[in-house]
């Protein structure tokens, strides 16, 4: 019924070529690599860099919702004193800082 040659052709069972096996699994990750870690990782470096360069007299918006103009900053320490209204100020962590809305001018020395 069957003939020798069907016989010999037949690969055994998932003997399959390994490379081929994976070849989607490995285009799966340069997919999500391009589209998904990548962009990430941009954007934490961008956040980082922002946060780094904030000085006095920015406007910031905190992850919170909350507007206000930076009024002290150390270069040492991982908070800075934001003015949320007149006389009202309050201690805001820099990795809580979402956004900068506009520079305040250089601090003359």
């Amino acid at each position: 019924m069957i003939t020798p040659a069907f016989a010999q052709g037949a690969p055994a069972a998932g003997g399959g070529d390994i490379f081929l096996q994976l070849v989607p699994f490995v285009l799966i990750f340069i997919i999500m690599w391009f589209l998904i870690i990548r962009p990430q990782q941009r954007r934490v470096k961008d956040h980082q860099e922002m946060i780094k360069n904030v000085r006095r007299g920015d406007t910031v918006v905190t992850s919170g919702g909350i507007i206000g103009k930076v009024t002290k900053v150390t270069e040492d320490s991982t908070d800075i004193d934001v003015e949320i209204a007149d006389g009202v100020k309050v201690k805001v962590a820099r990795s809580m800082i979402a956004e900068v809305r506009t520079k305040g001018e250089p601090v003359k020395a």
